[in-house]
Parts: C-alpha cells; structure tokens; sequence
C-alpha cells in the first residue's frame, strides 16, 4: 500500500508528485491496482461501465459480514441516510479515482433522490487513498467537519483542476479557501499527523478485513460490487432488498 509519510512530507509532496501519478491506482473492472505499481487511469467519460440490461443486477464479487463491516474504525463513519435504512451501502473510494468521480457525479444524485432521501437506503463513505494527493483530499473533507459530503463532491467535480496539475497543493488551498479554509486551516489540517495515520488506518482495514483492492468498491447489504454503478445498475441491486 502507499508508502508512509511524514505530515511535513504529505505537504511538501502535494508540489512534487508528478500529474501522471495522481490519476493513478483505481480500477472499474476489478483487477488489482496498489500505490507502488498502479497505471495510470484515464479520464472518467473514457472509461464508463457498459451499462447491462434495464433492470438486470451486475453480479456480486463476493460477501462480507456486514456486522464486522459496520464495526467502529479509526474514524467514525460518514453517511448519508437513516441509520434504519432497509439497504445499508459502504462504499471505498480514492480522492483521485476518476471513476469514484464519475459515480459521485452521475449516479449519487439520482441514488440520493430515489433512495437515500427517501429512507430506504444510506450510504457509508469510507477512504481508500492510494497516493498522498487523494489522502490530503480526504484529510480537508474530515476537517471540514458537518461539510464532509459537499467538500468530497466539491473535490470530485474538481478533480480535474487539482489532481492533474504541477502543484497539487496550491490547486488545493485554492478550492479549500472557497470551502471556509484559511492559509493556516488548511496547513494544520494537512499537518494532523493523527489524522492522517487514522486515515491510513481506515484504508488498511478495508484492505485487510474486506479485501478492498480497486476502487470504487461497493458492499451493498454484504454483497461486493466493484466499479462506478450506473443508476440502473444500483437500483437493480436495492429494488429487490426493499
């Protein structure tokens, strides 16, 4: 997994991680995809899922205990919807995933309106970064506090403009300043050193216990699925659980 740093060296990278690196490490189709070793990703609309049949479910990847999935980690899970929700959604992602991104652009509105909203379904946003760039972008939505969602939707509707450039960290700070952030905010944010071995931790977890690998991966009421859910997609997965 992403090698460890120093919180001096998180910030100090964010300016010198080359653009090709930072689209690096997520994979719709499954196929392992780490830190040291991951190619680089194409843009998000390049890449989109073939959609199956209206009303046809993708297949499951496996299964999980969803009690041992819903355990307490390193960070106290973020979510949208009802703790009562009849579907229960924990989804893995990478700040810098363009196909987190495409999910979170062309599928969550739609999940949230017809679902979520609705209290028939919630959703947990877990971290599963896999290069500093995507660590900083969950480490500013953690210390956004109740802004958690808008600042990852901001990050991701963004990712092009910071993600993809020769100074990540100014990329950053810009579209932080638009979120509330300070100069000194936004450096103390990325400079919590328990933060970011907390957000580490919630990774290593997902990688060891659940076998997380590629992103996004999705445990919808156990079952596995990986790669950006289309709409039809999920809504097949969800209608016969309600």
């Amino acid at each position: 997994m992403t090698r460890l740093l120093s919180r001096r060296n998180l910030l100090s990278s964010l300016a010198a991680i080359p653009a090709v690196a930072l689209l690096a490490a997520c994979s719709d189709s499954g196929e392992k995809a780490v830190a040291q070793d991951a190619k680089p990703a194409a843009p998000a609309d390049a890449m989109k899922p073939a959609t199956p049949a209206a009303g046809k479910a993708p297949e499951a990847q496996g299964t999980v205990d969803m009690a041992a999935l819903l355990k307490p980690g390193a960070l106290p899970d973020e979510q949208l919807g009802k703790d009562d929700a009849k579907v229960t959604i924990v989804e893995y992602a990478s700040m810098t995933c363009p196909h987190c991104a495409h999910f979170h652009e062309t599928t969550l509105p739609e999940l949230k309106t017809k679902y979520i909203d609705t209290g028939k379904a919630r959703l947990i946003l877990r971290e599963f970064p896999f290069d500093p760039s995507a660590e900083a972008g969950f480490m500013l939505a953690r210390c956004s506090k109740d802004n958690y969602f808008p600042m990852v939707d901001v990050l991701f509707r963004q990712q092009a403009n910071w993600a993809g450039v020769a100074n990540t960290k100014d990329a950053l700070l810009q579209i932080s300043k638009m979120a509330g952030f300070t100069q000194e905010s936004f450096e103390a944010c990325l400079t919590d050193q328990k933060l970011l071995d907390d957000v580490r931790s919630v990774q290593k977890r997902g990688a060891d216990e659940f076998k997380v690998d590629s992103t996004p991966t999705f445990f919808i009421n156990g079952k596995t699925y990986k790669g950006a859910l289309s709409i039809e997609e999920i809504s097949a997965i969800i209608d016969p659980l309600l």
